[in-house]
C-alpha cells in the first residue's frame, strides 16, 4: 500500500471550544487535537465551517492553527481552512499556515459574490503560491459558487488541487470527476453520504460527527473504502445504526448539534458564538435522542 498522503484519512473539522465568555479556550482546543489523534484519527482541519472560523478575530485564527500544530503528533496532518472573501486575504492565510507548519490547506471558493470560472481558478491559484497542497472544498448552498467537475479538472491540471471534500451531497460527482481527473482525490464532505462516497472511491473523508465518537467513525470509514463486501455488509450495520445522527452534519444548525453531541458525550462541545444561537427545543431533543441511541449501542 503506498503511504498516506496528508489529505488521506479521516481528518476531522474540528469543533472549536470557546470559554463562558466566547473567547477561544486554546488549552481545551489542543486537548481535543490530541484526543483525535489517540482515537485513531489521521489529521484535523481548524479554521473550517464546523470551526467557527467567520467569527473568529485575524489573531485568534492564527493561533488556533499553531495550537494544533502544536498538539499534533508527528505523522498527523493538520489541513486548515484558509477560505476567505477574498483572493489576497486567502494567500495571506495560506502563507500563515504553511509558516505554522501545516501539511496541507483546505479551500472554499471566493464568497463574496458569485464567482466565475477564471475567478475560481485564480483564487486556487493564489492560495497554492504558499506552496502546500490545497484540497478544494465544494459547498455550493453556502458559497454559491459550484467547483463542478470540469472546472476542478482545470484547477486540477493547473497543478493548483489535489483532492476535493464534496459537500454537495450529489454522490454521481465522484464518478464525474475521476472521469475527468484520475488523479483527484475524492474526499467525502458530508457525514451521511460516508459509505455511498467510500464505494465510490473516497480516500479520506472530512469529518464533522467524529469530534464526538472518533473511534466508531474511523473504524466506519476504514469499512467503506477498504474494497471488502464483508466490510461493506459491516460497515451498512453500522452506518444504519449511525444514520440518523449523521444527517444532522448537514443541517444549518450542524455546529451547535455536533457541540451538543459532544457535551453528551462527556467532551468540552459548550456554547456558539453569535450569530449561531441556541437549538429550537424540537431540534434539541432530537439530537439528544439520537445521540443517546449511539452512546447506548456502544459506539463512541
Amino acid at each position: 500500500m503506498s503511504e498516506r498522503k496528508p489529505w488521506h484519512g479521516v481528518i476531522v473539522a474540528t469543533a472549536l471550544p470557546f470559554k463562558d465568555d466566547l473567547s477561544v479556550d486554546y488549552d481545551a482546543y489542543g486537548e481535543h487535537v490530541q484526543f483525535l489523534a489517540a482515537n485513531g484519527c489521521h489529521g484535523v482541519a481548524p479554521n473550517g465551517s464546523l470551526g467557527e472560523y467567520q467569527t473568529l478575530s485575524d489573531e485568534e485564527r492564527a493561533r488556533v492553527v499553531q495550537t494544533a500544530v502544536a498538539a499534533a503528533p508527528e505523522g498527523f496532518t493538520v489541513m486548515p481552512g484558509v477560505g476567505a472573501y477574498g483572493g489576497l486575504q486567502t494567500e495571506k492565510w495560506a502563507n500563515q499556515a504553511a509558516e505554522a507548519g501545516a501539511q496541507a490547506v483546505m479551500l472554499l471558493p471566493p464568497n463574496t459574490y458569485r464567482a466565475n470560472d477564471d475567478e475560481v481558478a485564480e483564487h486556487f491559484r493564489l492560495a497554492a503560491r504558499a506552496g502546500l497542497p490545497v484540497v478544494g472544498y465544494n459547498n455550493p448552498i453556502d458559497t454559491k459558487v459550484d467547483l463542478t467537475p470540469e472546472l476542478i479538472a482545470r484547477i486540477h491540471d493547473e497543478g493548483n488541487m489535489v483532492g476535493v471534500k464534496e459537500f454537495s451531497g450529489d454522490v454521481r460527482r465522484a464518478y464525474a470527476i475521476k472521469e475527468l481527473s484520475p488523479q483527484m482525490d475524492i474526499l467525502i464532505g458530508t457525514d451521511d453520504t460516508l459509505l455511498e462516497t467510500g464505494l465510490a472511491g473516497a480516500v479520506g473523508w472530512v469529518a464533522g460527527y467524529t469530534n464526538a465518537i472518533p473511534q466508531t467513525t474511523v473504524e466506519l470509514f476504514t469499512l467503506s473504502t477498504s474494497g471488502s463486501p464483508a466490510d461493506l455488509l459491516k460497515a451498512r450495520e453500522i452506518y444504519t445504526d449511525l444514520h440518523s445522527l449523521l444527517r444532522w452534519d448537514t443541517k444549518t444548525e450542524f455546529v451547535q448539534a455536533i457541540k451538543l453531541s459532544m457535551d453528551i458525550y462527556g467532551l468540552k462541545g459548550g456554547p456558539t458564538r453569535p450569530p449561531r444561537g441556541p437549538l429550537a427545543d424540537w431540534m434539541r431533543k432530537g439530537i439528544t435522542a439520537d445521540t443517546e441511541a449511539a452512546l447506548a449501542k456502544g459506539y463512541k
